[in-house]
């Protein structure tokens, strides 16, 4: 499978919206990547034919001016990036799984659907950061998204974790910042088997190391992650672990993080290691 490079973001004209697309512009341009916003369009899964209401004009109207003013937004934000905007029918999990398969990176907002529709921070967002085929940012309207001056990684020595791992160096030497490695105990190789974390293996290999520091921890997951990362740019973890990171971002941690992290959250979705 060929990636684009590119990065995608959900899109419905919500506060939280907008801070996604602030987010993913940012990163694409440090990726050198362009950006694609998407819509859904979920009128039509309700199964009333818009051919046969007047609010059928008015309903896809909205949807386009949805699209056409988060182009202008982005654009206004980074005049120099490649844009485009699409809108697509159907409900927001499956289009943008769909779009994941060939993109770096996803990015929603945490509030990114109506009251009525539910929010990007329960089944849809969930779903996104278990099974998406990239790695998945969220974030919410109420985080200071340039704030902090380091990135914060939840490791287990899980495979999830060690693309967590890279994705979070990466990040950091891109955006110039420090990186705090928050491990587990007990930590386990790749193998299962229960072992002592020698940082300076671990990350040998990987180039342009940015400065880093190692935090051991026991103890409930989430709540360390949240104490470590309270002043973090951003917080990094795979979906699927192993010991005090097992089922990360899923069930009762997942939401723990997701509803109080101060800053956005990338996950590492099982199926976008390796892929």
């Amino acid at each position: 499978m060929t990636r684009a490079r590119v990065v995608v973001a959900g899109i419905d004209g919500s506060t939280a919206a907008e801070t996604a697309i602030r987010w993913a512009a940012d990163e694409a341009v440090s990726r050198q990547a362009s950006l694609r916003l998407v819509h859904a369009f979920v009128w039509p899964e309700f199964k009333v034919p818009l051919g046969s209401t007047e609010l059928a004009p008015g309903l896809r109207a909205g949807a386009d001016k949805v699209v056409e003013e988060s182009v202008q937004l982005a654009r206004k934000l980074e005049p120099g990036l490649e844009i485009e905007g699409t809108r697509y029918d159907g409900f927001p999990a499956p289009i943008l799984l769909k779009q994941s398969k060939q993109a770096e990176l996803l990015v929603i907002g945490s509030r990114g659907l109506s009251v009525t529709l539910g929010a990007l921070i329960g089944s849809t967002g969930l779903d996104l950061a278990a099974n998406a085929h990239c790695p998945v940012v969220i974030v919410r309207p109420d985080q200071v998204l340039d704030a902090g001056d380091h990135v914060v990684i939840g490791y287990d020595g899980s495979s999830a974790s060690e693309v967590a791992l890279d994705f979070g160096l990466d990040y950091a030497r891109r955006h110039d910042l420090r990186v705090r490695v928050v491990a587990a105990k007990p930590l386990y190789s790749a193998d299962g088997q229960i072992h002592h974390l020698d940082l300076e293996t671990e990350l040998r290999g990987r180039p342009g190391r940015p400065e880093l520091e190692l935090v051991e921890v026991s103890g409930h997951p989430a709540e360390q992650l949240l104490h470590q990362s309270a002043d973090a740019r951003l917080i990094v973890v795979g979906s699927r672990g192993r010991g005090g990171f097992s089922g990360m971002l899923l069930g009762s941690v997942s939401q723990t993080v997701l509803h109080h992290a101060l800053c956005p959250v990338a996950v590492i979705p099982a199926a976008a290691i390796g892929g």
